[in-house]
């Protein structure tokens, strides 16, 4: 009777030894993706698919030409895919097509500015640049495809890769997300590079990266009439000039001097004459903020300042934040334990020394809408090299991408991925094994 429950026990440990999968199985399984994306015929791959991109940018939502690229390299490589996603989006997928899934977003817009680089792959559309980057994020992540698809019966379940469209403002994420192609994913990653962090080092940090954004716009009426005679009107210039300051009170003096928040009014369109008071003003700006609850409490008064303001002054004001053009962008907020996760993959691939951590910055990125809906983490890739030059920075009509960092971006998504997986992969429900002893 003894030796029977030792024989059952030893069945159980001699089972649970056989199911066990190691954490991270990189010994043996997923090699070092940084001297593959290395390689010629990776590199040269990807730099050739980001200059066609470069040369031929597209505006949120009217990426077809980009999208059907991106499609015919997917084919090439024999990864399925869905499409249209969003408009333009593409959606692929390479593994066992069975859970654990894990997703790697790229953004592939371009901006409405004109090029001023000259150099060989300059963009050919006059007015419309790649001055953000997104060509290399497109073209990173096609590579991790590559390789990745190279080692496809190592993955264990499903990378998702997602190349979305209208990040600059448009919410494509929101697109994403409600199309649906992300319900059974357990996290996100993404990446942006950065003109000034040397070249292969990442930055990044746990909590707030970036702040929530919003846009807003008001119209502000009154009577207009001859500048000479200003009793006969209701002046919308002075109205709108005394909404302005009253504005920035509210940072001033309604914030917490300790909760960063940013409001600025930009546009102000009003009169075409020296002497004519107009009937309206248009203003616009944008806000910011680390925390949604601020946020919601600004969006809250800025429509309650600017019209009690134009109405001290015998105006009319109507106030749109402009939802449907440009959606309202939550703070992006790094998850915890992605982070933790992150900096032990960053630093076996790329060395301690080279992952750094960063301060929060008032920019905005649509990558939050990813984050509101599954756990999700960005980071920064560093192209710099001062050697050759210091690049500038993004946004800029000479904006420039140092092409030495896409290796670099499709090894860190397909060690993130493949390496998630396997984590994951390890820590599923073991189904219990009932063993009777009828003797």
């Amino acid at each position: 009777m003894g030796s029977f429950k030792w024989i059952n026990l030893f069945i159980i440990i001699f089972y649970c030894f056989l199911t066990a999968t190691p954490i991270i199985s990189d010994s043996n399984t997923i090699p070092n993706f940084l001297d593959l994306a290395k390689e010629p015929q990776v590199f040269d791959w990807m730099v050739d698919i980001r200059r066609k991109i470069h040369e031929n940018p597209e505006l949120c939502y009217e990426e077809f030409e980009t999208s059907k690229l991106i499609r015919a390299k997917l084919d090439e490589l024999d990864i399925p895919y869905k499409h249209p996603v969003a408009v333009t989006g593409v959606v692929g997928y390479i593994g066992t097509g069975l859970p654990p899934f894990v997703a790697l977003r790229a953004d592939m817009d371009a901006l409405l500015m004109q090029e001023l680089v000259e150099w060989e792959h300059k963009s050919k559309v006059p007015g419309k640049m790649h001055a953000c980057g997104h060509d290399a994020h497109v073209s990173m992540l096609l590579g991790a495809a590559k390789i990745l698809k190279d080692h496809e019966k190592d993955l264990q379940g499903t990378v998702v890769l997602v190349f979305q469209p209208a990040e600059e403002g448009c919410g494509g994420a929101k697109k994403i997300v409600d199309a649906g192609v992300l319900q059974n994913v357990s996290a996100i990653f993404g990446l942006h590079v950065l003109n000034n962090l040397p070249l292969g080092e990442v930055a990044s940090r746990s909590g707030p990266q970036f702040a929530g954004s919003g846009f807003f716009e008001a119209i502000i009426s009154g009577r207009g009439g001859h500048a000479a005679i200003p009793q006969h009107s209701i002046d919308p210039i002075l109205a709108a000039s005394n909404v302005i300051l009253s504005l920035q009170h509210i940072i001033s003096r309604e914030a917490d001097p300790l909760d960063s928040q940013v409001l600025t009014v930009a546009k102000f369109h009003g009169g075409g004459a020296f002497n004519v008071i107009p009937d309206s003003v248009t203003i616009g700006g944008t806000f910011r903020s680390f925390s949604r609850e601020s946020f919601t409490r600004m969006k809250h008064r800025i429509e309650q300042v600017i019209t009690g303001q134009a109405a001290v002054q015998r105006c009319n004001a109507t106030v749109s934040f402009l939802e449907e053009e440009k959606p309202l962008i939550p703070p992006t907020v790094n998850n915890g334990d992605l982070h933790h996760y992150f900096q032990s993959v960053a630093k076996s691939l790329l060395g301690a020394d080279k992952v750094k951590g960063m301060e929060p910055m008032m920019g905005s990125e649509d990558f939050a809408l990813y984050q509101e809906a599954l756990p999700g983490y960005i980071f920064f890739l560093g192209m710099e090299d001062v050697s050759v030059e210091h690049l500038p920075t993004g946004h800029s009509s000479y904006f420039k991408v140092n092409e030495d960092v896409l290796p670099y971006g499709a090894a860190l998504h397909a060690s993130l991925a493949a390496k998630y997986l396997a984590k994951l992969h390890q820590e599923l429900p073991v189904v219990e094994v009932k063993y009777h002893d009828e003797l």
